[in-house]
C-alpha cells in the first residue's frame, strides 16, 4: 500500500511539474491505465488530487494537448469520478463543478454516453442532485444527466435510482428548483430519455402521477422560453398517443442543456 501511495502522489504531481509535454502525457496515460485496472490505487489517486487535475486539463484554458492526451485525460477522469459515486460526493465544491463541466463536454458526443452509463454515471450524478445543496452543483449535475440520458442504455439505470421521479420533482415549480435545473430536468426527460428510450421510457414518465401537471405548469410559462418549448413538445407527444414515436421532439433536441463547457470531440473508452 505504501508503494501505491507514493506512486499515486508522484503521478499526480508529474503533469504540473513536468518540463516536457511528453512527460506529462505519459503520466496521464499511466493514471488512466492504473485507474482502470486497480480500484485500490484509484482511491489513492483521487486523494492525491487527480480529479481536479484531470478536469482542469479538459476545461477551456487548460492548455492545448494532443488528441491522444485528451483521450487519456477524459478516460482517466471517467474512471475516477464516475466509477464510484463517493468520489464525486466527497470532492470539494470548485473541483466538483470543474469535473462536471468536463464530463458535460465529454457527454456532448453521443458515442461517449454509453461509456458514461457503463461506468456508473447515473447513480453518481443523481446522488449529487439529491444530496448536494451547493450552489450550481445541482444545475451542472442535471446538465450532465440530460446528456447521459441520450442513450438507450440509460433507461434501466434511471429506473434503479428513481431518476424519472427526481427529474419530475425538479420540473415541479412547487419544489423550489432553480430555473436552470428545471430546464435541464425537462431536457433530460424530453430530449434524451424519452427519445432514446422510446415508449419504454415514456411509460416511466407517465407512471409519475404529477408529471403532466408539472410539465403543463412549465409549458404555461413557468420557466425560460427553451424550457417552455421542451415541456410543450413532451406534452404534445404524450397526449397525441404516438405509442413511443415522438416525431415532434427532434426539432427541440438540437440545443443542449445549459452549462458553460467545452465542445466535445473526444470518444472515450475507459
Amino acid at each position: 500500500m505504501e508503494a501505491k501511495l507514493r506512486t499515486a502522489a508522484s503521478l499526480v504531481k508529474r503533469p504540473n511539474s513536468a518540463e516536457e509535454a511528453d512527460s506529462a502525457a505519459e503520466a496521464i496515460a499511466e493514471i488512466r491505465l492504473l485507474s482502470k485496472h486497480d480500484p485500490e490505487i484509484r482511491s489513492l489517486l483521487t486523494d492525491a488530487g487527480a480529479v481536479p487535475l484531470l478536469a482542469a486539463r479538459l476545461l477551456p484554458g487548460g492548455g492545448h494537448h494532443s488528441p491522444p492526451s485528451q483521450d487519456n485525460t477524459a478516460a482517466a477522469l471517467l474512471n475516477h469520478s464516475i466509477s464510484s459515486r463517493e468520489t464525486l460526493m466527497s470532492t470539494p465544491g470548485r473541483s466538483i463543478k470543474d469535473a462536471l463541466k468536463a464530463l458535460f463536454g465529454i457527454a456532448l458526443y453521443p458515442l461517449n454516453r454509453p461509456a458514461l452509463v457503463d461506468l456508473g454515471a447515473v447513480p453518481a450524478l443523481f446522488s449529487l442532485v439529491v444530496n448536494d445543496g451547493r450552489t450550481g452543483v445541482v444545475e451542472d449535475a442535471t446538465a450532465v444527466i440530460a446528456q447521459a440520458a441520450g442513450c438507450y442504455e440509460s433507461v434501466d439505470d434511471f429506473r434503479e435510482v428513481a431518476g424519472v421521479r427526481v427529474l419530475v420533482d425538479l420540473v415541479d415549480a412547487g419544489r423550489g428548483a432553480s430555473g436552470r435545473a428545471r430546464e435541464n430536468a425537462a431536457a433530460a426527460l424530453l430530449l434524451n430519455l424519452v427519445m432514446s428510450g422510446g415508449e419504454e421510457a415514456a411509460a416511466d414518465v407517465r407512471e409519475i402521477e404529477v408529471a403532466k401537471t408539472a410539465l403543463r405548469e412549465l409549458a404555461g410559462g413557468g420557466g425560460s422560453v427553451r424550457a417552455t418549448s421542451k415541456a410543450e413538445s413532451l406534452l404534445r407527444a404524450f397526449e397525441s398517443g404516438h405509442g413511443g414515436r415522438f416525431p415532434d421532439l427532434k426539432a427541440n433536441s438540437a440545443t443542449p442543456p445549459q452549462l458553460s463547457a467545452l465542445s466535445a470531440a473526444t470518444t472515450v473508452n475507459n
